[in-house]
């Protein structure tokens, strides 16, 4: 009978046993009821550690190609290589980009490196249908001329979308602080300026992998007396799983100081 009673008093014990939180602490001695499943719980049921890793990174690899048909100038074909980095920490993004061009025309031809950036940005979100990202970077002066620009330019930006379902609205502003020197010379004559640059635009997302969007861009050259470059744009960016993307790009110079056109194939590795 005592064998029996033991028995009876192992199943009731082990019957009694509640642990809705699955954290291995009983809900009778859990003070932190409810500990996501991610997370390592102490002795008292409360987490004191995530599985979770808030940590992203990306690297983004591409190549584009641009035309020009000045009307005082030959036709110019310039192939881009593109590398960019990004760290991702919740909403924090921290970005590093660079590019390589090669410029060809009739008669001339020339290869370097262009400006490279370093930038930061934060998203806020106001509501769950908007978002607000904030950020500024620095231009480090890679590409090289003898227009005295090589020295550091710095930028500040926000940039507002507001979703609709699938779809969504966006705009951007972003101010560049020109630090580059001016040139006058007997052979050169060049007045750098600050530059304002202005984004609106609309996309969809067509299927949980795949989505697009149409931008209309205007922005202040650079140099002082130019007309303002302005174009459009059509964008697709494709996840190929978890890890792997890519994006095509494709724009139209809209005036006759911007490119006529350019397109841009890069593919991108997130973990």
């Amino acid at each position: 009978m005592r064998y029996i009673y033991a028995l009876l008093f192992i199943s009731a014990t082990l019957f009694a046993y509640v642990d809705s939180d699955m954290d291995g602490v009983e809900d009778s001695l859990d003070r932190c009821p409810g500990t996501p499943i991610t997370d390592l719980a102490d002795a008292k049921g409360c987490s004191k550690q995530s599985l979770v890793d808030d940590n992203h990174y990306d690297i983004i690899v591409g190549v584009g190609m641009g035309q020009t048909n000045y009307a005082l100038t030959p036709n110019t074909d310039t192939i881009t290589s593109t590398l960019q980095a990004d760290y991702y920490y919740k909403d924090f993004a921290l970005q590093a980009s660079t590019s390589f061009y090669d410029t060809t025309s009739k008669g001339y031809s020339d290869s370097g490196m262009n400006d490279s950036v370093i930038a930061a940005s934060y998203m806020l979100h106001p509501s769950s249908d908007v978002g607000v990202r904030v950020g500024a970077g620095v231009i480090l002066p890679t590409y090289n001329s003898d227009l005295n620009n090589n020295n550091t330019d710095y930028i500040a930006s926000v940039n507002v979308s507001r979703s609709f379902g699938d779809a969504n609205i966006f705009a951007g502003y972003s101010y560049t602080i020109i630090n580059d020197t001016d040139v006058v010379n007997a052979t050169d004559t060049v007045y750098y300026q600050n530059t304002n640059a202005y984004t609106v635009g609309a996309g969809y997302n067509f299927t949980p992998k795949l989505y697009a969007n149409l931008s209309y861009f205007q922005a202040n050259s650079i140099y002082k007396g130019v007309q303002d470059l302005k174009s459009i744009s059509a964008y697709m960016f494709y996840s190929i799983d978890d890890n792997w993307f890519f994006n095509l790009s494709y724009s139209r110079g809209l005036s006759d100081s911007t490119s006529d056109s350019y397109g841009n194939v890069s593919l991108g590795y997130y973990f």
